[in-house]
């Protein structure tokens, strides 16, 4: 038996083919989890792949790491299904804590009877202890209209589960309310589901919801379209718009799809786009933003989304605020102007054809032009090997869920689509 011989690493690459960043396990979950819209499929890799990468990495970094993980994605980066997948990890190791943490990542009603139906997806079998206590604790944060308004048809119901983790009501108030769960007789919520689908005239019941506060702002975004149809107030539509009353956890990119849906309602989106660009912290000295429009950025978020990760990459460089040059590359590497909202999006998108992910090229350009700081979002599937960067703060941000990737080493390296990246960069920054 022979020792003296060379042991060879295998070399990682992208998908395009560029030679690609060996990472820690914890850095391989981050990179799955927080760009997934679970289940959905992506340029290079089916949902499935990416679900069950989920699991693998999960299994292999300590169950503090995915606790923290879940809720994080959840409160901070607004994932719904995602988080839900790492707390099957947590459950099936169980341990104290655990019941905390499902407690803290469910955020919506729903999410109770989705971790269950998860759980449930290969056959029915027993909750374990800290699933009870997690899921029970979750059922006392709800109001009854949060309840009644997720309490939806479907193999697994919220009185299921309330049955089955012996949830404890914690007066007689909502003890009251536990049984109108049980009895299925929750006052019916006021929403324009319900309003819609009870047959109400569209225009007054979209105008009552609005003018009452009951609607919320990813459902006025989504209903935009509906609204114009039914020939709402759009003045009344407008406000509603501006108020931006419960967007915290609204993606970036809603705004755009929001836009698409009603053109003539975009520079009131864009409006109320921009404000929440004006409240964010300004970046000091000199940005170069590089973002990538290459053909796998061009793939829909989701199967029933017309927005595409090239939407949410020109949404968060469209929100950047500061002293900016901006690029994009594809094939090439060509200069846009760094216009804030809509236009932003729609400087970036229309800038060049969506081919190839020459960013190995387009690093070693910028990196001969004077900055104090690099940005680059994109899915990190280059072609051409990167390059370090010159500047002395660079950071990749992933808006993929792919195995592998190169925005490691020199740069700082960010996971997701959300505003929440760019809250980290200012965060990041402050502390040093």
């Amino acid at each position: 038996m022979r020792l003296n011989i060379a042991s060879r690493i295998p070399v990682r690459r992208t998908h395009e083919g560029a030679p690609a960043k060996h990472i820690s396990a914890e850095a391989a979950l981050r990179r799955s989890v927080l760009s997934c819209l679970l289940w959905e499929n992506e340029f290079y890799e089916d949902g499935q792949h990416i679900a069950d990468r989920i699991i693998e990495h999960a299994a292999a970094v300590d169950r503090e790491t995915v606790s923290a993980l879940a809720v994080e994605a959840r409160t901070v980066y607004g994932l719904r299904h995602a988080p839900l997948m790492l707390l099957l990890d947590l459950i099936r190791r169980g341990g104290p804590g655990v019941a905390d943490t499902i407690a803290e990542t469910i955020r919506r009603a729903d999410e109770i009877t989705e971790l269950v139906a998860l759980y449930w997806r290969d056959g029915k079998r027993p909750l374990s202890k800290q699933m009870k206590l997690g899921l029970a604790k979750a059922f006392g944060k709800f109001s009854e209209y949060q309840l009644a308004k997720y309490d939806r048809e479907g193999p697994v119901r919220l009185r299921d589960v309330m049955f089955l983790t012996h949830a404890k009501p914690r007066d007689a108030e909502q003890a009251a309310l536990f049984m109108r769960v049980a009895d299925r007789s929750l006052k019916t919520p006021d929403t324009w589901e319900v309003a819609l689908s009870t047959g109400q005239d569209k225009k007054a019941s979209f105008e009552r919801l609005l003018r009452e506060g009951k609607l919320g702002y990813l459902a006025l975004l989504r209903n935009l379209r509906n609204m114009v149809e039914a020939g709402c107030d759009l003045e009344l539509v407008k406000d509603a718009i501006v108020a931006r009353k419960g967007a915290d956890l609204v993606f970036p990119f809603r705004y755009v799809a929001a836009a698409r849906a009603a053109p003539q309602l975009e520079p009131v989106i864009d409006q109320a786009l921009c404000e929440a660009i004006a409240s964010a912290p300004r970046l000091t000295g000199r940005t170069i933003v590089l973002v990538d429009v290459s053909g796998s950025m061009n793939c829909r978020l989701s199967g029933r989304s017309d927005l595409t990760r090239m939407d949410a990459a020109a949404a968060l460089a469209s929100i950047l605020h500061g002293e900016l040059r901006l690029f994009t590359f594809s094939t090439d590497v060509v200069e846009v102007a760094p216009r804030r909202g809509m236009a932003g999006v729609d400087a970036v998108v229309q800038s060049q054809p969506h081919l190839g992910t020459r960013l190995g090229a387009a690093v070693k350009k910028v990196n001969r032009l004077p900055h104090d700081r690099l940005i680059v979002i994109t899915d990190e599937q280059s072609h051409d090997a990167v390059p370090d960067p010159k500047a002395g703060r660079a950071y990749m941000i992933n808006v993929g869920s792919y195995r592998n990737g190169v925005g490691y080493g020199r740069w700082t390296h960010i996971d997701g689509f959300s505003e929440a990246v760019i809250r980290f960069i200012t965060e990041v920054e402050n502390d040093r």
